[in-house]
């Protein structure tokens, strides 16, 4: 909350993955809420994101995570997904926000409540550094899950993303229902540097 207005930061993980969902997180926290090390997910250690997860788990006034299918993906496109996450991680919140905080550029207008981007915001408000800690973290335990059930691709440690070994998988193995279809995915796609 700033200044008496219930906020609520958003953010999302996977958007660059070849496989799995997006992830989103939406987070309301309280006006005294302090923590110095809370910060972009990317920017954190594994231990530390955990650490954070479980205080903000704890100490916000309300949180939910939700996320979109490869499918889904595949039929809107990874932006309008990623957004689609987010309304629905706000949908699940306990509390209506009466403003909402958009990590980037591109938002679309969830009812009639209003919003701003922020570039970089995960940087700048801890709510937004909040929903990226639990859309990264809960992603990866989902990710590690799938792992499980498809371990040529290496899921546990590259979570999706587009590696050359993933890349390399893909050529060999073939691709799964958890594969984005939209997405360039063979090792004929990575750009020279």
């Amino acid at each position: 909350m700033q200044n008496g207005v219930v906020e609520a930061g958003c953010d999302e993980a996977g958007r660059g993955c070849l496989s799995g969902p997006v992830f989103a997180a939406a987070v309301i926290l309280p006006d005294n809420f302090r923590c110095d090390t809370l910060n972009d997910s990317k920017q954190l250690s594994l231990k530390t994101r955990n650490e954070l997860r479980i205080k903000i788990e704890n100490e916000a006034l309300t949180f939910a995570v939700a996320s979109c299918t490869p499918q889904e993906i595949d039929e809107v496109n990874i932006l309008w997904a990623s957004i689609k996450a987010m309304h629905r991680a706000i949908a699940k919140l306990q509390v209506t926000p009466q403003h909402i905080l958009v990590d980037g550029n591109r938002f679309k207008p969830y009812k009639d409540i209003p919003h701003t981007c922020v570039v970089k915001g995960d940087g700048k408000f801890m709510s937004i550094a909040a929903a990226s800690v639990l859309a990264k973290t809960y992603r990866d335990e989902y990710m590690i899950d799938l792992h499980r059930e498809f371990p040529h691709y290496n899921w546990d440690t590259n979570k999706g993303y587009p590696t050359r070994a993933h890349r390399k998988a893909i050529e060999k193995y073939g691709i799964t229902p958890h594969h984005r279809r939209t997405f360039s995915l063979t090792v004929d796609y990575i750009r020279p540097l």
